[in-house]
């Protein structure tokens, strides 16, 4: 049974982009692409677009699943990527938030995971090595693990408190075979990202660490957690200092918010965090809050406001975009933070801190 806890850091040996990547974010704040969701649907993609030629017969509904179109749309996700590093990104994300085993088995097509994400990273790293030459600055590829759709933690039916839809040896499953064709595809580091269930986190950060045993070279870490709502914790009940203390161990490369609130309903969690840190510190919020119908309003000059106003109070070394954030917002995002210097990394006594829902120092 392997322990609940993610393994701490092996000995691996670097990568080749970590030292690059460290150097661009002492340098200035870094740009994060926006959201893919939000651009696919723009393409007003009907059932047939997502099955393209090859999964014709499928026997299940595939529209809806985004990361899919990787092997069936391919010009369409590397066109995005491309779109958003024209618009001013550094790094951008692989299109695979959802393309875990244990996620893809709502559209029973698990057997394809492996390839879909070796497919993902290779676009992303074509598009990042075309801009490169492009627009003459080094661009990166981040390979992006998002949550799944079941969590560890609690139960989904409250008439049974003890029933866990999945278990943290599945999850570690998953996210081994996810990451291993990511690397496999050449990404420069790897996000686990929206999280709202601590436990998850934990199974993929344990798999990570597996992988660099396994291959014996260390890619960059970064990790970003959901604050669900104004209670100021995950939905699993944690804290922004809870969390951090219990994946701090891991010796992230970075920590941050993403998702879930828009930029403005960050702040009191974003700030909490920078003082927290002693790495790294990303935000990439929601295009504001999601309106009656389910879309984001908020402009990129209003985006591009609050997370200025984020970078001028030095809390900032990695600034993107989530649901409903376009290359316009980006865009303006990168234009708001080039004058503002990175955040200074946070460097705190030695103590010891646990976490719970809350977290315990002592000192």
């Amino acid at each position: 049974m392997l322990s609940a806890v993610a393994a701490m850091p092996s000995p691996s040996r670097p990568s080749d982009s970590t030292e690059a990547l460290r150097a661009l974010f002492a340098q200035r704040i870094a740009i994060l692409d926006g959201a893919m969701g939000t651009m696919i649907q723009e393409c007003a993609l009907a059932e047939a677009d997502f099955r393209g030629e090859r999964l014709r017969d499928h026997p299940h509904d595939l529209r809806g699943n985004n990361d899919l179109l990787s092997l069936t749309q391919p010009g369409i996700i590397e066109r995005i990527h491309a779109e958003y590093f024209d618009a001013g990104a550094d790094l951008i994300e692989t299109n695979t938030f959802n393309a875990t085993a244990i996620s893809q088995a709502d559209y029973r097509t698990e057997s394809l995971v492996p390839e879909i994400n070796l497919a993902a990273a290779r676009l992303a790293r074509r598009a990042a090595d075309a801009a490169t030459a492009r627009l003459g600055r080094r661009c990166f590829v981040a390979g992006a693990l998002g949550p799944t759709n079941r969590t560890a933690s609690m139960s989904p039916d409250v008439n049974r408190p003890d029933f866990r839809a999945v278990t943290f040896d599945s999850l570690v499953a998953a996210y081994l075979e996810q990451a291993r064709a990511l690397v496999a595809g050449n990404v420069d580091a790897l996000l686990v990202e929206t999280i709202f269930d601590t436990l998850n986190a934990k199974a993929a950060l344990f798999a990570i660490e597996e992988l660099f045993d396994e291959t014996g070279v260390r890619l960059p870490v970064m990790i970003s957690v959901t604050i669900t709502d104004a209670s100021g914790r995950t939905l699993s009940g944690q804290t922004i200092g809870a969390f951090y203390s219990s994946i701090r161990h891991v010796r992230p490369f970075s920590v941050g918010i993403n998702c879930a609130l828009g930029g403005a309903q960050m702040r009191p969690y974003l700030e909490e965090l920078a003082g927290l840190a002693d790495c790294f510190v990303s935000c990439y919020p929601n295009a504001g809050l999601p309106n009656a119908f389910g879309g984001y309003d908020e402009s990129p000059a209003d985006m591009a406001k609050v997370l200025g106003e984020f970078a001028a109070q030095g809390w900032l070394n990695l600034v993107g975009g989530c649901c409903g954030s376009t290359p316009a917002h980006i865009r303006a995002v990168a234009d708001a933070v080039r004058r503002c210097p990175p955040r200074i990394v946070a460097t705190h006594p030695a103590a010891m801190r646990l976490s719970g829902l809350e977290v315990l120092t002592v000192d």
